[in-house]
């Protein structure tokens, strides 16, 4: 019965408790009081260790604002102990069936007296915070507690869920707010009773409960936070979104968040919250999109890159990929099937091509640009097999940019910079008669970033070669791809990069290792590379929490923070750009700031010594260092005639610092006039 054992309070013990003038100094919130949003740790930090444990606690105090409420299931046994959990059951939250392999053990009903058992405690133990779903429970707390110490909080279950006292629903007692102040002084609720989501896990408009509450002088706060369960795809996978939502994202802010994730709901507030108008500091890492915002709309499409550019990005990017008929576009594969609806229209032109992967595809130097423009984009998650797709509502959004449109958004939108990524050139020179690298030159020159320095040229290229032919233009800065895993960087391997370029872009996994998704150390080589002058790129970041160890706590700008500020990467690839500029804006970017919260790098390592060894995965073997003779390529061959690729750029395309021809077909369409003019003279029959 929930009467006899469901009771919740928020507790704090009196040495803990902090003043909430520790927070930093903003403008007045929307909150009942005016401060800022409390942070209740639920279990603890309940979203990482076993829910109450020692670990959970201690944490959350570490980790979070330093007035943090700990909250506290609590459950009396049999002999009247009290117990944080916040099942009844035990055995789906510890070992019991270890101690008790016979037979399940479970609590029965006895007469225990929970209000008896908390006024006891009160005698040697400061509680801040009573809440319970029973109206009948808290109303039997009148003049039992000092109500100037000891807020009484009354919990909304399930809107369908019956209350026992008066044998409501919860809904039906959300209508009747005033009579709720005879009894307490806050609610707490369900985060969906705000700001509800739809079917299709969209938001809705937000209710009106948190100020019809404030109006009634009843606090609310919102309940059901974590950052590993998937919320709203308006969040982007970004947890402090979600918080910041429900505290800035309407004319109301909710008075405290119950979260198993306390230390992101610190920094949404402390750091990120009333931040929004703030510049990243001078100095910090760039923010480097990968294929536009490609977390929230198709990759490479239009709206990809305006929505990377409104949410703070420094250099957008584009991957060039050419036409039959020797268009350069944006997109991240020549293989069009993953990203388009390709494999629908154009099966028949599938082919396999060894030099550039193993599995079939449709490629777009095999369609013409025509063809190419019917297709769909698609908006497709590279983790989608772990059930977390992104935003279907533009799975289908968005259209194509070529490299002359790219360049004009750069331009247009005054970007900091773009980077131009260029693959498979060996390979388009010698089977498809493009050489990308002068389309690329001429498509930078038409659109003047040859003649300028205000927006910084990024080349990147997993080809040494390709790198070369950009020598010519000092202002150009070349960006070496070592999509390989490395453990170290020796030297030598540096010292013959330089020889070809200013920066790389390295994976995750060659600066931080880890087993079984836990940290165990950071590599040397970005201090490696930084030793021998070379600027650092980390790819690909990501906001999936999937996709995260758990040392960042499930929050990608807890992860970002690390390899800004700890590691020491120069920029990071991203494809969410807005989550990285929330933090980059944030002050508590900035650890050597006088600030009363930051947020602070994980510790590699901290968390897989905790874990008993037999639970451990088998680690790794460790992955090889970069040796110096895998980085140079051999030159890049001549561009051959291909016979069966149109000179002609299609209807439509501009040709003003548009699409440009590539050397081959210039050489098909002066090798026709050649012929026209034999033909006139009668040297052809």
């Amino acid at each position: 019965m929930i009467r006899d054992f469901f009771f919740v309070f928020l507790l704090i013990q009196s040495a803990l408790a902090k003043s909430s003038g520790d927070q930093p100094v903003q403008q007045k919130w929307q909150t009942l009081s005016g401060d800022a949003p409390s942070v209740i740790a639920r279990g603890g930090f309940s979203g990482l260790f076993p829910e109450a444990s020692q670990f959970a606690y201690q944490l959350a105090l570490s980790t979070s604002l330093s007035n943090v409420i700990l909250f506290c299931d609590l459950q009396l046994t049999k002999d009247e102990s009290g117990i944080c959990k916040s099942d009844l059951r035990l055995d789906n939250s510890t070992n019991i069936a270890l101690i008790y392999p016979k037979g399940q053990k479970t609590y029965k009903e006895h007469k225990l007296d929970v209000g008896a058992f908390i006024q006891e405690s009160m005698r040697s133990m400061a509680i801040n915070y009573i809440s319970s779903p029973e109206i009948g429970f808290l109303k039997s707390l009148n003049g039992k507690i000092n109500e100037a110490r000891t807020k009484l909080i009354f919990r909304f279950l399930a809107p369908d869920a019956i209350e026992p006292t008066t044998k409501k629903t919860y809904s039906t007692i959300l209508k009747d707010l005033s009579s709720i102040k005879s009894f307490a002084s806050g609610i707490l609720v369900p985060k969906a009773y705000i700001w509800p989501v739809d079917a299709d896990q969209y938001l809705q408009a937000p209710t009106s409960l948190v100020s019809d509450a404030h109006k009634q002088k009843l606090e609310v706060y919102a309940n059901g936070f974590a950052n590993d369960v998937p919320g709203s795809y308006n969040y982007s996978y970004d947890p402090t979104a979600e918080y910041l939502q429900y505290i800035e994202g309407s004319s109301f802010s909710v008075d405290g968040f119950l979260t198993d994730f306390p230390p992101t709901a610190s920094e949404a507030i402390a750091c990120l919250a009333q931040n929004k108008n703030l510049k990243p500091k001078k100095g910090k890492a760039l923010i480097i999109s990968r294929n536009g915002a490609s977390g929230t709309y198709a990759a490479c499409s239009d709206l990809a890159y305006n929505e990377a550019i409104e949410g703070g990005v420094d250099i957008i990017d584009c991957s060039v990929q050419m036409s039959k008929d020797g268009v350069p576009f944006c997109l991240e594969s020549a293989d069009l099937t993953g990203s388009t609806t390709a494999m629908a229209t154009f099966m028949s032109k599938a082919s396999t091509i060894p030099e550039m992967q193993p599995k079939n595809g449709i490629f777009s130097f095999d369609l013409t640009w025509a063809e190419i423009q019917t297709l769909q984009l698609q908006l497709v998650s590279p983790i989608e097999d772990t059930g977390l797709p992104r935003n279907p509502a533009n799975k289908n959004k968005g259209k194509l940019v070529l490299l002359s449109e790219f360049l004009e958004i750069a331009k247009t939108k005054a970007v900091s910079g773009v980077l131009i990524n260029i693959k498979n050139a060996a390979y388009l020179a010698s089977k498809k008669g493009f050489s990308i690298t002068d389309v690329v030159t001429s498509a930078l020159s038409n659109a003047t970033f040859d003649k300028q320095s205000t927006q910084q040229v990024l080349i990147e290229s997993d080809d040494t070669s390709v790198l070369s032919e950009f020598n010519n233009v000092p202002t150009y800065k070349k960006v070496l791809t070592i999509s390989e895993i490395i453990g170290d960087a020796p030297i030598k391997s540096v010292e013959e990069i330089k020889k070809f370029a200013d920066a790389v872009n390295i994976p995750r996994g060659s600066i931080v290792l880890t087993t079984g998704s836990l940290t165990t150390a950071y590599t040397d080589v970005v201090d490696r590379m930084h030793k021998g002058n070379l600027t650092v790129y980390v790819s690909v970041l990501r906001n999936e929490y999937t996709t995260i160890a758990f040392d960042f706590f499930s929050d990608p700008i807890m992860e970002i923070a690390s390899y800004v500020s700890d590691i020491g990467v120069d920029g990071v690839i991203t494809e969410y750009p807005a989550t990285a500029s929330a933090y980059m804006r944030s002050p508590c970017s900035d650890l050597n700031a006088d600030l009363p919260y930051t947020i602070l790098p994980a510790e590699p390592g901290s968390l897989i010594n905790l874990v008993p060894q037999e639970a451990l995965p088998p680690a790794d073997a460790p992955a090889p260092a970069l040796e110096a003779a895998d980085i140079v390529d051999p030159p890049l061959p001549a561009a051959t005639i291909a016979a069966s690729t149109p000179a002609a750029v299609p209807v439509g395309v501009p040709t003003k610092s548009g699409a440009p021809k590539s050397v081959a077909n210039e050489g098909i369409c002066l090798i026709a006039l050649v012929v026209l003019s034999f033909l006139s003279l009668g040297y052809y029959h």
